[in-house]
């Protein structure tokens, strides 16, 4: 796990190993008397053959970061003292993915997952307890903890688009998930600022599609435009390192495929794909590159990638099919490379404004008796739907998915508050909260922020302490929240240093509100594990909001 590199120092071994600080919190933890002793004499014994990818990932961690490795060896080893063990406990109750047991004693650590990704998870609470100092003796505390996640979604997203994040920083990313026990990346990879998935098919999507030629200055609307030339994408064999990365940390990939609004990028690579090609981008004058006007100027160029934020009329056009052949076309290359059940397809902040004025929008509402243009949102919807259905798989979408009629089978992701999800719920459809009032980090921590953000003050509180059940739910619609999502818009985040600010400590808060039940969070208890927490940003070397933490720990 290449994210904590070299934040162990060599202290002696006789320091009494630290108090148990788990986040996110467990159901049950109990401290118990004596230590463990980790060192090069420890095997790691495997029960089950499936588990052997989670023990090498630990044991590799080991030998990287403390200087030694230990042996893994299989089920038919008889354990001895001072070992690790890894196993499964199937009965034929059920039992919630992603628990564990973990039981750690003077003599032995027990790892007991009701599945793989149980065992996964009670590993990640064991390296929480390892101490921060290198050493080839490791002092960890007796403990015994039970464990169940509360949601089966615990989500974070990242958006590529406005600003590109490489490979090892994406890894790097899936790496602070798996530390606090979420499953699913949600990769925001298409824009009106840049199209970042390499489409064999479709080869301007990131010959044209990924570049722009300047990006806005300042907060928006901005005060001008740094004429700078800005891109990247991901390669499909890259998409695939990304995809096999996560799957090792039981973390689902969630692909994002922006439509019918969000599609500058594409369309400045395709113009047909536009109700109205010939018409030139619409970029605010002080706002435009100086090399878009020079290429529009000498090559008749129309349409160009956005260079500023936010929402654009120049929209898929759902009179055409071409249109959809495109999509579906693109949607096959995505589907062979992401192995998740979920397509997220969008579907928010789509103007109509060009579909009122395009005569085969209007043809297409005539002839499928379509009341309005928000009623053509969702056949749109409706149709990229039924294709992925075809293909095993389901589409979740923005809470504007909801507007002229919801998709049969789709999944709604609840940002515009939460009654978008709660309407989606009370329908009986699943639901991903991730209402922006808590849930976008990409908002200021502080009330003053030095550092330029979307605005918005989100205080880790108010993170903390939200809860994705609405109660005006009743209880058999509650089972429609299937967890929820922490997420992060790069307008004004450029570099790994800034992301790391922005989600720092909230994700840590975030962690405790998609893994804890209720019942057994307390404000207060998590202050107080946030001492240890900020010992763990320091030595894993993370650029987290220094400010945020210094007003927890007063």
């Amino acid at each position: 796990m290449k994210l904590f590199a070299s934040f162990f120092l060599f202290i002696p071994f006789f320091i009494q190993a630290q108090t148990v600080n788990l986040i996110p919190k467990p159901a049950f933890v109990k401290q118990e008397n004596g230590t463990f002793v980790l060192n090069a004499e420890t095997k790691i014994i495997v029960r089950d053959n499936r588990l052997f990818k989670t023990a090498k990932l630990f044991n590799e961690y080991l030998a990287q970061y403390y200087g030694f490795k230990i042996a893994v060896v299989a089920r038919g080893e008889k354990n001895t003292q001072r070992d690790i063990v890894l196993q499964m406990k199937e009965t034929g109750k059920s039992k919630v993915p992603g628990g564990y047991a973990l039981h750690l004693t003077s003599k032995q650590v027990s790892i007991t997952g009701n599945d793989p990704e149980g065992v996964f998870y009670g590993v990640q609470s064991l390296i929480q307890l390892l101490p921060f100092e290198k050493s080839g003796k490791l002092a960890l505390p007796c403990v015994k903890v039970m464990d169940t996640p509360r949601f089966a979604y615990r989500g974070l997203n990242i958006d590529v688009s406005r600003h590109f994040f490489d490979v090892a920083f994406i890894k790097k990313y899936i790496d602070l998930m798996a530390l606090y026990k979420m499953n699913v990346f949600h990769w925001h990879l298409t824009d009106d600022q840049g199209w970042r998935i390499e489409i064999k098919k479709y080869p301007l999507l990131t010959q044209t599609g990924s570049l722009r030629n300047g990006t806005i200055k300042g907060h928006y609307p901005g005060t001008g435009n740094d004429n700078q030339t800005y891109g990247g994408y991901y390669t499909q064999e890259q998409i695939k390192e990304v995809v096999a990365y996560a799957a090792a940390r039981y973390i689902t990939v969630i692909p994002e495929i922006e439509m019918p609004g969000h599609s500058s990028a594409a369309i400045a690579a395709y113009p047909s794909l536009s109700c109205f090609p010939n018409r030139t981008t619409a970029i605010p004058l002080n706002m435009v590159a100086l090399k878009t006007v020079q290429q529009a100027q000498d090559a008749g160029r129309k349409k160009f990638v956005q260079e500023t934020w936010g929402v654009f009329d120049d929209v898929y056009c759902a009179g055409k099919d071409s249109t959809f052949i495109f999509l579906q076309n693109v949607l096959d290359e995505v589907l062979s490379l992401f192995p998740s059940k979920y397509i997220h397809i969008g579907g928010d902040e789509c103007p109509k404004t060009d579909w009122k004025q395009c005569p085969l929008c209007q043809k297409r509402m005539k002839e499928n008796h379509l009341k309005d243009e928000h009623a053509l949102q969702s056949y749109f919807i409706q149709r990229i739907e039924k294709y992925l259905n075809s293909k095993g798989r389901q589409i979740i979408g923005w809470d504007e998915i909801l507007e002229g009629g919801l998709a049969p089978n789709a999944t709604v992701m609840s940002w515009r508050g939460e009654q978008g999800g709660i309407e989606a719920a009370r329908q009986h459809h699943n639901v991903v909260m991730t209402p922006s009032s808590y849930c976008y980090l990409n908002r200021s921590g502080l009330r003053n922020d030095d550092s330029l953000t979307a605005g918005n003050y989100l205080p880790i509180d108010r993170v903390y302490n939200y809860n994705p059940v609405s109660d005006s739910l009743t209880n058999e619609e509650s089972k429609y929240i299937i967890g929820g999502q922490a997420s992060l818009w790069t307008e004004y985040i450029a570099n790994p240093a800034k992301v790391e600010y922005m989600i720092l400590p909230r994700l840590s808060a975030m962690s405790e509100v998609l893994w804890t039940d209720m019942k057994h969070k307390n404000w207060d208890d998590f202050k107080k594990r946030m001492l240890q927490e900020q010992k763990r940003y320091e030595w894993l070397g993370l650029n987290y909001n220094h400010k945020i933490t210094e007003a927890l720990l007063r």
